[in-house]
């Protein structure tokens, strides 16, 4: 199958009519805001960026929040808050779960919006609330990140993506009161890697996917990538692995295909006459990629 078709079915059904709603009310919103805060998975910046906020923003103050970053290789965390950083543009990591990097979120808030606050005071409008935008695409954590910014369950969190469906003002503290907007996604995958990216981290909806074909891609990126890691595991020998994937007498993705087996195995997804679930073991890959039980991986790495 090649690219063009992989791209067609991971089109579909993936930007519902409540997208481009959200995007016209965030529009217009922006009117109101000073500073905008950017939601980024730290496992993929660039594939969980909308290009389309690039424009809508273009003119805001904006933070870049690499968010589930204890999810992510922490080298390569440091490496894309300078990437951000040669780009003029301010990136903190975050975890919503622990509360690691939220008093810097909010204090860069606070400095970010300095220059509007004293506009304002200039002309007479003292203790005006500094007003904060938060954009993001589905599943990367704004609702969680919300939660903990305000120390309390103010928004509804899930497992799926696309829980927030309706803008909503919440106040983080006496100066603060940010917008809590829904995850937009874009209208067309620009290449397959994005779209992968986006299925590996739980972004894309899970009944639109062939998850098989989304975890064999997975697995081959860690074999080459974090074979470590992945062996520690699911408690596979490395060298019967290396073995395995240097076999020139079967095409690459038989090799693969036959680590997956093995994985399958050692978690015990065995069905009548011994044969592996095929299923239940690219469920499982998936779902332990996703949730950062196999270990601390970034997708995309910077270059």
């Amino acid at each position: 199958m090649n690219e063009e078709q992989n791209l067609s079915r991971l089109n579909i059904n993936w930007y519902p009519g409540h997208m481009a709603k959200a995007k016209r009310e965030i529009l217009n919103d922006l009117k109101l805001i000073d500073v905008v805060i950017e939601l980024l998975d730290a496992r993929i910046p660039l594939s969980s960026q909308n290009p389309d906020f690039r424009e809508l923003i273009k003119n805001k103050k904006q933070i870049i929040v690499l968010n589930k970053c204890d999810l992510a290789d922490e080298k390569e965390n440091l490496k894309w808050v300078d990437y951000f950083k040669k780009k003029n543009k301010l990136a903190i990591l975050t975890d919503a779960n622990s509360g690691k990097g939220i008093e810097n979120l909010i204090k860069a808030i606070e400095e970010q919006a300095e220059e509007q606050q004293m506009n304002s005071a200039k002309k007479g409008r003292t203790g005006r609330k500094i007003k904060a935008m938060i954009l993001g695409i589905p599943n990367v954590g704004k609702s969680s990140l919300i939660n903990r910014i305000a120390k309390k369950v103010t928004v509804n969190v899930g497992n799926k993506p696309g829980v927030t469906r309706k803008n909503q003002w919440i106040r983080i503290n006496e100066k603060i009161e940010l917008l809590d907007t829904p995850g937009v996604l874009w209208p067309k995958f620009i290449n397959e890697e994005t779209a992968l990216n986006l299925a590996y981290t739980g972004t894309i909806k899970e009944e639109i996917l062939d998850k098989l074909e989304i975890a064999y891609n997975l697995t081959k990126f860690m074999l080459t990538n974090y074979i470590d890691i992945l062996c520690k595991r699911y408690k596979l020998d490395k060298e019967e692995i290396v073995n395995i994937m240097q076999n020139k007498e079967n095409p690459e993705n038989e090799n693969i295909y036959q680590i997956m087996l093995k994985i399958g195995k050692n978690r015990g997804c065995i069905i009548s006459g011994g044969n592996i679930d095929e299923e239940k073991t690219a469920r499982i890959i998936l779902d332990e990629f996703k949730n950062g039980v196999i270990g601390k991986i970034t997708i995309e790495k910077v270059k």
